[in-house]
């Protein structure tokens, strides 16, 4: 049975949660900041167009910038197939982000640079590497029927597994996670098992793949988000997923400072109207004035 591991992370307060955007008030955020799906990006780097192994499925768009580790582990990974299994096409890497991050079209998150989409490798039904035309929707079965009556293609699991395999073990990023659809999920690691590759690894690769329940099956391709390292959490990196066993600790605020920061995020306008304690009466002062005195004489 496949293992979840959505326990994995706790509420964790650190420094990153204080501000959303770089602002003139918040001169220390920079990098991937915010929130997948809220945030912004800056000092992104730009994937080119093309380069050993792989070429970008919008060649004219803008939304083909990234966090520099991303960008960096996607020519790197490209290459490695390539080299791997020469003689393939290349890999077809779809979005990532906009320049400056934010919202861009088609995408509810692939807002602070650490998001890319990744079209599946595919074959000729005999198995003859072919690039991929678009995004194409993969069955059980492996096939993915082309528009318009052009035929089939064959999802190619071995180069599909390859790539799979090098983003898990890239020096450059920590894969919090790879949306795609239980299907091909399902050939990918019964391929890697007949490899005999390590548990470990496979057993990674079970649980980062995962098909989403809020959005579509993503049988068409990859949807991959990174980790935010523990140094870009401390300059406004958050989450997008759980903190898997097996990354690096995120940073922790002291019990104290971090009711600091709890406190400088509330609104006192918020704050519910708290009753003054009841005052013990007090005989001598909250005794009734005497009357007057009459006249005198």
């Amino acid at each position: 049975m496949k293992r979840r591991l959505l326990g994995a992370f706790a509420p964790l307060s650190i420094c990153a949660g204080c501000f959303s955007t770089p602002t003139p008030l918040s001169p220390g955020v920079s990098g991937s900041v915010g929130l997948p799906h809220h945030g912004v990006l800056t000092n992104g780097a730009e994937l080119p167009i093309s380069g050993t192994g792989f070429v970008r499925y919008r060649q004219h768009g803008t939304a083909h910038w990234g966090n520099p580790r991303l960008v960096r582990a996607l020519e790197a990974v490209a290459r490695q197939v390539a080299q791997e299994r020469p003689g393939g096409a290349p890999l077809v890497v779809g979005d990532l982000s906009a320049q400056d991050g934010g919202k861009i079209p088609r995408h509810t998150s692939h807002r602070s640079g650490r998001d890319v989409d990744l079209a599946w490798f595919v074959t000729t039904p005999a198995r003859a590497p072919v690039r991929n035309p678009g995004f194409v929707n993969v069955e059980a079965d492996g096939l993915a029927r082309l528009e318009n009556g052009g035929g089939y293609v064959r999802l190619d699991v071995e180069r599909q597994w390859l790539l799979v395999r090098a983003l898990l073990t890239s020096p450059d990023v920590d894969v919090l996670w790879m949306f795609a659809s239980r299907d091909v999920e399902a050939l990918l690691v019964d391929h890697a098992r007949a490899l005999g590759e390590p548990p470990d690894l496979v057993w990674r690769a079970e649980t980062v793949l995962m098909e989403p329940a809020d959005s579509l099956a993503h049988d068409d391709h990859i949807h991959m988000r990174i980790a935010c390292t523990p140094e870009e959490a401390v300059l406004g990196c958050e989450g997008g997923g759980p903190r898997w066993e097996w990354l690096e600790p995120l940073p922790v605020l002291r019990e104290d400072v971090a009711f600091l920061y709890d406190a400088a995020r509330e609104d006192p306008l918020d704050a519910p109207h708290e009753e003054a304690p009841a005052r013990t009466p007090d005989p001598v002062a909250d005794a009734p004035e005497p009357p007057p005195l009459g006249p005198s004489g």
